[in-house]
């Protein structure tokens, strides 16, 4: 999702009178909160009713009379959408099961290096122009208000735990990282309420006695605002990394499973990605990660040298 901002940053730019809606399924809303770009989000909850809030979204999506709908997912059920939406100008990706239906449809390949925000960004080039826009996000006045007392000092933040375990750095790195961080610096655990455990478990195993657990404590884009000031945050291939991306944070990614060949790397001006230096055969395993390492060594994660994500922040 974060990703997709691209997208709204440009409409806005080449048609300033636009009206720029926003269709997201539950759960990431918060993370356009404030955006001055958009005029409403649509959420679609599918967690609950699937089909009737997705029949439900339609019919606002038809009754809204846009001149424009455009598809970035590949999944059919925002095929349906755009299929149904009613709109003069259906914009997708090829490889969605109902792209016959579109208008204009839009080659999606992975591994061709480029950026996943190039290839959105691919959708609106018939509208706009071939330019490169960063991905941002907008905390308000008072997400940077809540967390202004956790700058005082100099700090980093970490992002250690992440959906799929094959794209997390093991606990063992992290902790070997932590203890290499100037001891004088606040290092900030961050998450979401389902990490918090994880998180505490770092903070029981280190010696470092300036750790703090914010994990589940302050919202996606308060920890934007904590991220834009860091002296460095370290992350793995997921969400945290995008979030950097969004605020220009300092980032060092690390991958493990994945590659950054997939396109989704970070993209702040400071940004750095660390991975094995081992060829393995079996990397990449896949492109979202897994539950477990399908050969039972983990190797891509476990054979990543940590002295190569060291920063000299003086």
């Amino acid at each position: 999702m974060i990703l997709a901002t691209p997208l709204v940053e440009k409409l806005k730019k080449f048609y300033p009178e636009a009206h720029i809606d926003f269709l997201l399924r539950k759960g990431n809303e918060q993370l356009l909160e404030n955006n001055p770009h958009l005029n409403h989000v649509l959420v679609w909850d599918k967690k609950q009713s699937k089909f009737s809030n997705l029949s439900k979204v339609i019919s606002e999506i038809r009754k809204n009379k846009y001149d424009a709908v455009i598809n970035l997912q590949r999944f059919d059920s925002t095929g349906i959408i755009t299929f149904l939406s009613g709109a003069k100008r259906k914009i997708g990706f090829n490889k969605n099961p109902f792209s016959f239906s579109f208008t204009n449809k839009v080659k999606h390949t992975i591994g061709d290096g480029r950026h996943e925000v190039n290839r959105n960004l691919e959708l609106i080039k018939s509208l706009t122009d071939d330019s490169f826009i960063m991905p941002r996000l907008y905390p308000s006045e008072n997400d940077y208000k809540i967390v202004e007392g956790y700058k005082k000092n100099n700090y980093v933040c970490i992002g250690p735990t992440s959906v799929w375990f094959t794209k997390q750095l093991p606990q063992s790195k992290w902790l070997e990282l932590i203890e290499k961080i100037n001891p004088d610096y606040s290092v900030y655990l961050l998450g979401s309420k389902d990490d918090m455990q994880s998180c505490e478990e770092i903070i029981s195993k280190s010696a470092n006695k300036n750790i703090i657990n914010l994990a589940g404590k302050i919202s996606l884009l308060q920890t934007a605002a904590l991220m834009k000031d860091a002296k460095m945050n370290y992350v793995n291939d997921s969400a945290p990394m995008h979030i950097a991306s969004a605020m220009n944070a300092p980032v060092t990614a690390f991958f493990c499973s994945t590659i950054p060949g997939f396109g989704f790397g970070p993209l702040s001006a400071h940004s750095k990605i660390v991975e094995t230096e081992i060829k393995l055969e079996c990397r990449p395993c896949g492109l979202h990660g897994y539950k477990k390492c399908p050969l039972g060594h983990f190797n891509c994660a476990n054979t990543i040298l940590i002295n190569d994500a060291l920063v000299n922040f003086e």
